[in-house]
C-alpha cells in the first residue's frame, strides 16, 4: 500500500435522530452521507443507535426497534448509498439476533456489508436491553488501512484501543451518544474529547468519534464530535454542543504506523513490559 492510498478524508456526521423514526432518521443518514461525500469524504462515522434512538422505556420496545444485519432496511439504504458514493460508513444501529439485542456499529464499503462491532462495555440501563457484545475487537481492512470500531462507553476503557493498536490500526471509529459528565467544568473541553485525544497519543492512531445532539425523553446530549490525529491533537473539531454538524478532515493514516516510533530509542509498542503489568491473584 502506498503512501498516497493512506491519504483519506474522513467525515463525522453530528445528528439528532428521533426516537422511533427508523425510515426518517434512515433517510436523514443518507442525506447527511451525500452531503459529506460531495464534501470529498472517503470514510463517514455516524452516532450510535442513529437509526433508532437511544433512551428506549422497555426491552420489548428495543427489540420492536431492531433489525437483523445485513438484512434490515437500514442497512440495505446504507449499501446502496455506501455503493453510490464509493465510500466506507461507520454507522450505530440496534441489532436484533433471534431474540438478542446487541448496541452494534457496522462497517459497509463500496463493495458491501464488512462487518459488525459490538458494544463492549454497556452503559447504566443498556444493561436492561442489550447483550454485552461477543465479537471481541474486530479489525477491518480497507483501501486506506486497517480500521477498528468502539461504541461510547467503550472509549473509557484504554484496554480496547490498546488491543487495536497491538493489531496495528490505524484508525478507531467511534459511533457515540455522549452524555453530560458529572462535575464538568464549563471551560473545559467535555470529558469525552480529553478521553478520545489521550487515547489517540498513547496508541498512536487516528480516532473519529461522531455524537447526536438533542434531547431525548428527558436525556440530554451533548455533541463534541471530533476528529483526532495520531498524536492526539484535534484536527478538526469539538463540535457545538447542539448543532447539526459536518466535520471534515484530511489524515495520512501512515502516520499512525510511523508514530508508534517516539524517538530512536523509544517505541510505544516495543517498550511495553508485559510481564511487570500482571495483577497477582491474591487467594
Amino acid at each position: 500500500m502506498n503512501h498516497k492510498e493512506n491519504l483519506v478524508n474522513i467525515a463525522c456526521i453530528q445528528m439528532e435522530p428521533v426516537f422511533g423514526d427508523i425510515s426518517g432518521n434512515t433517510r436523514k443518514s443518507i442525506e447527511l452521507i451525500n452531503q459529506a461525500s460531495n464534501k470529498g469524504a472517503n470514510i463517514i462515522v455516524l452516532p450510535e443507535l442513529c437509526n433508532s434512538g437511544y433512551v428506549f422505556k422497555s426491552r420489548l420496545e428495543a427489540l420492536s426497534l431492531a433489525e437483523e444485519i445485513p438484512n434490515g432496511p437500514t442497512i440495505q439504504s446504507w449499501l446502496q448509498a455506501a455503493k453510490q458514493n464509493n465510500v466506507y460508513i461507520i454507522a450505530g444501529i440496534n441489532e436484533k439476533e433471534g431474540e438478542k439485542l446487541y448496541n452494534s456499529a457496522v462497517l459497509i464499503g463500496p463493495e458491501g456489508y464488512i462487518g459488525t462491532y459490538r458494544k463492549n462495555h454497556l452503559w447504566n440501563e443498556e444493561k436492561y436491553y442489550f447483550e454485552e457484545g461477543n465479537l471481541g475487537f474486530p479489525v477491518f481492512e480497507t483501501k486506506y488501512g486497517k480500521v477498528g470500531i468502539l461504541v461510547c462507553y467503550d472509549i473509557w476503557f484504554p484496554e480496547a484501543f490498546r488491543v487495536y493498536a497491538k493489531q496495528d490500526v490505524d484508525l478507531v471509529c467511534v459511533a457515540t451518544n455522549w452524555v453530560p459528565m458529572a462535575n464538568q467544568p464549563k471551560e473545559e473541553k467535555r470529558m469525552a474529547v480529553h478521553i478520545a485525544q489521550a487515547n489517540a497519543h498513547m496508541n498512536s492512531v487516528f480516532v473519529a468519534c461522531a455524537d447526536r445532539i438533542g434531547v431525548e425523553r428527558g436525556q440530554p446530549f451533548i455533541g463534541n464530535s471530533v476528529i483526532v490525529d495520531s498524536d492526539g491533537w484535534c484536527v478538526t473539531g469539538p463540535a457545538s454542543l447542539d448543532e447539526e454538524e459536518l466535520l471534515l478532515a484530511s489524515c495520512d493514516l501512515s502516520k499512525a504506523r510511523s508514530g508508534k516510533q517516539k524517538t530512536k530509542l523509544n517505541s510505544i509498542m516495543g517498550d511495553r513490559r508485559e510481564e511487570i503489568y500482571q495483577i497477582e491473584q491474591k487467594i
